[in-house]
């Protein structure tokens, strides 16, 4: 395998970007599609899921598909906002969400390919929701303020997604056949039971489902709870047989540098000889301004021992927040045998100079995973034998 500064699917050389010191050597890769762009969007959810999908249909020898993520947004702001009204005002008719949305619009509505739905009915080059959220939220709050969820409020929130997004296909030809949304889907051939949420917290019993307490998890799905150890090795088992992974987790930590292309969690109290210039500059800093300085490093920063209790930790205190969806397509290693993830990010390929993915560390990924979504077969036999329903 050839060694590269920073793996990236498009296999790039090395820039001025990136972040010194880090050389990583792929382990293994899992086919997936080209990197797409939310861009001023919350749709993070919708893209890693629709990749993860992507990616399954490529294993599957199904060929490549490329579908349309918001035909899925769409169907996604009408659950909320009826979910919203039901709940007299107090559910979530805010952009993010999570993976099981996709599943649950997916099989209420089905899926196009992106050429036929793009879902960018206004005059933007690229996907930006601004108005349209606020709009959804400024409905939504109407129609509970005044208690009727009448035929015209129905009309009005679908002619809302029609002027943003653009009208629904009734039909559509695709390479030579007709489909509807739903036959199309059929045709894809997916069995969405074969899929599962994954998530490691010790506030809950293990190897039972419980609905994970985050502000995107508004439709309550329930979630399997591994011990952290077997989250990590039911990852590395799922991407060295073939299979990737749709993770969602914290990026808002200085550790995750999207520009630098890769996301690690720096023991920052810890200086020994790393601050190889001007160190007497180094010792004097905050933690936080030190992890503005750990890229400049000519090695790899040494990082935290993440244990299940670091990770609760993180998790009560609300340092770990649920705030990005990304997809999992592989494993590296760096120079000093630290495994990392390599991740496709939805922020399009010009944001970095690693065609839009970057390497997430095992600390990062221990500390930093909310929930990851796998095909049950990804998961190895002896831990799914734990499971309980």
């Amino acid at each position: 395998m050839k060694t590269l500064l920073l793996t990236c699917a498009l296999a790039l050389s090395a820039s001025g970007a990136m972040a010194q010191g880090y050389q990583f050597k792929d382990e293994v890769r899992v086919p997936a599609t080209s990197v797409k762009n939310q861009a001023s969007t919350g749709t993070c959810w919708c893209f890693a899921t629709t990749s993860f999908m992507e990616s399954e249909l490529l294993r599957m020898g199904k060929g490549e598909y490329d579908l349309s993520e918001m035909f899925i947004v769409r169907q996604k702001y009408l659950n909320q906002m009826k979910d919203n009204y039901l709940r007299r005002g107090k559910g979530n008719v805010g952009q993010g969400s999570l993976s099981p949305t996709w599943f649950h619009a997916f099989e209420q509505v089905g899926i196009v390919p992106e050429e036929v739905y793009h879902g960018i009915n206004y005059n933007s080059e690229t996907h930006n929701h601004q108005e349209l959220a606020a709009y959804v939220e400024s409905i939504s709050e109407t129609a509970v303020k005044l208690r009727k969820n009448t035929p015209e409020y129905q009309e009005l929130v679908n002619s809302l997604m029609d002027i943003y997004l653009g009208k629904l296909p009734e039909k559509f030809t695709y390479q030579g056949k007709e489909y509807t949304p739903k036959s199309f889907a059929e045709s894809l051939g997916l069995n969405l039971d074969d899929y599962v949420e994954l998530i490691s917290f010790t506030h809950q019993p293990y190897y039972e489902k419980f609905d994970v307490e985050v502000p995107d998890n508004w439709e309550h799905e329930r979630m399997y709870n591994l011990p952290l150890d077997e989250l990590m090795e039911t990852m590395d088992y799922a991407l060295k047989n073939g299979y990737s992974v749709c993770w969602d987790g914290d990026v808002s930590e200085k550790g995750f540098s999207f520009t630098h292309g890769v996301a690690i969690n720096p023991e920052v109290n810890k200086v020994d000889d790393y601050a190889t210039t001007d160190r007497a500059r180094f010792e004097k800093m905050k933690p936080q301004e030190r992890l503005e300085e750990v890229y400049k490093f000519e090695r790899p920063y040494p990082e935290i021992n993440v244990t299940p209790e670091v990770r609760q930790a993180g998790y009560e205190t609300f340092v770990t927040t649920d705030d990005h969806l990304m997809h999992v397509t592989g494993i590296a290693h760096d120079q000093n045998g630290t495994k990392y993830y390599i991740t496709k990010n939805s922020w399009g390929t010009e944001r970095n100079a690693f065609g839009g993915y970057l390497n997430m560390s095992e600390s990062f990924v221990r500390a930093k995973t909310i929930y990851i979504l796998v095909h049950k077969d990804a998961i190895p036999a002896a831990i799914r034998e734990k499971l309980k329903d």
